[in-house]
């Protein structure tokens, strides 16, 4: 079963995140969690089962485009269309908020995922992202 994360999923989540090779050293996972669960235009799905935390995904929108992060299954139930899930639970969620359009990064090298999503019909994007870190160095 698909629904909204707790505040009492956090430390269930972002083990599972961690697990999945999706947390970076300058980005803290426990503040993503709390602020997705802060802000009325972004969530966490979690996909529960025997009341375990098998699968999460953070989704938001920015008032233009949705955007999704963490989508992350357990290694033990992979392969059993739990990603499929809750990528379309996601799409649900940001169709809800008015969203015209998904987008998500994947880093370059990450084949596996890559190729997930594009089995799912996204497409690859002729953009360029850019960044910069804001950080208070006062």
């Amino acid at each position: 079963m698909i629904g909204a994360a707790t505040a009492d999923d956090r430390a269930a989540v972002v083990a599972l995140w961690q697990a999945a090779g999706l947390t970076r050293p300058w980005n803290d996972p426990q503040a993503d969690f709390a602020l997705a669960l802060a802000t009325p235009s972004s969530t966490i799905l979690v996909l529960r089962e025997d009341g375990a935390i098998v699968g999460s995904v953070m989704v938001g929108f920015d008032g233009h485009r949705g955007w999704v992060y963490y989508l992350a299954v357990a290694a033990a139930a992979r392969r059993g269309g739990h990603g499929r899930a809750l990528m379309a639970a996601a799409e649900d969620w940001l169709r809800g908020q008015g969203a015209p359009k998904v987008q998500l990064m994947v880093r370059d090298d990450n084949d596996a995922a890559l190729g997930f999503y594009e089995s799912l019909g996204l497409e690859r994007q002729s953009v360029v992202t850019l960044g910069r870190f804001l950080k208070d160095d006062g």
